[in-house]
């Protein structure tokens, strides 16, 4: 029973720096003018999927969240193009700043996450 709760513990850790990870790539392309496709969260069949009716992004979560992807709109990508009223908000035509931002907000969401939780636990305490 002792491993069976520790690994609901490290998929639920797990999950938690995925959804803060991808949260920050997200964020930041949509601030950046970005066209997010699908904000997916977790490996396998998707167990739920909705479409925002503001930004069009699918929301995806399936069944073992130990991974995750945001996908945004890239000339590169095969399948359909991309529309020409829509190439100012694809990936590829970004500054390479606004690249490096995109890029980099994943690893920094979790750095301030490490940050507040340590804050949290520092100024909690412990009790002996």
């Amino acid at each position: 029973m002792n491993v069976l709760v520790e690994l609901v513990a490290f998929a639920v850790a797990i999950g938690v720096l995925v959804v803060v990870h991808e949260y920050g790539h997200y964020r930041v392309a949509r601030w950046c003018g970005v066209k997010v496709l699908r904000f997916s969260i977790g490996f396998g069949q998707p167990v739920a999927r909705w479409v925002s009716r503001r930004t069009g992004t699918e929301w995806t979560l399936s069944a073992l969240p130990l991974g995750g992807y945001v996908k945004m709109l890239d000339e590169r990508e095969p399948g359909p193009g991309v529309k020409p009223e829509e190439l100012g908000q694809a990936f590829n035509r970004q500054s390479v700043g606004k690249r490096i931002a995109i890029v980099a907000a994943g690893p920094i969401a979790n750095f301030l996450l490490a940050i507040a939780l340590f804050s949290a636990v520092f100024a909690t305490g412990v009790t002996e």
